[in-house]
């Protein structure tokens, strides 16, 4: 991960963070490489399109992690709606016919829910330690 402080008018910022997203009932829909390498390109493209930086991703047979860098200014549950929507619909463009034989009619791919983390620069324990002998 880069950790280049970014600096804009006012404020300095260095929001990176840990995603992860599962398929819906844990299919192994991205243990096919074609699958798994589509939806990293569709994630690339939305997430480029959105000013987010990707900076690691990969994928497990039924889920994705990725490690990215946004603005401050980027609402993180907005985000994850419109990366999982994009993904989604593209997806069911290209296999549509697959993806019906375990979803039905449903256009669905990912679960609801989502883990997402922040990644600091330095830990707990470090920051703790810097405020507390802060004046």
């Amino acid at each position: 991960m880069s950790n280049n402080w970014k600096s804009k008018n006012r404020h300095k910022s260095l929001l990176q963070y840990h995603l992860i997203f599962v398929c819906k009932y844990r299919k192994k829909l991205l243990a096919s490489k074609s699958t798994s390498d589509d939806i990293k390109q569709f994630s690339y493209d939305i997430c480029q399109k959105h000013n987010v930086k990707i900076h690691k991703m990969e994928t497990d047979k039924d889920h994705i992690h990725y490690m990215i860098e946004t603005e401050p200014n980027i609402n993180l549950s907005n985000l994850v709606r419109t990366i999982k929507s994009y993904t989604t619909y593209h997806i069911w463009k290209l296999y549509g016919k697959y993806l019906s034989r375990h979803f039905g009619r449903e256009n669905i791919f990912w679960t609801d829910g989502y883990f997402i983390c922040s990644i600091g620069n330095v830990s707990e324990k470090q920051l703790r330690k810097y405020i507390e002998n802060q004046g």
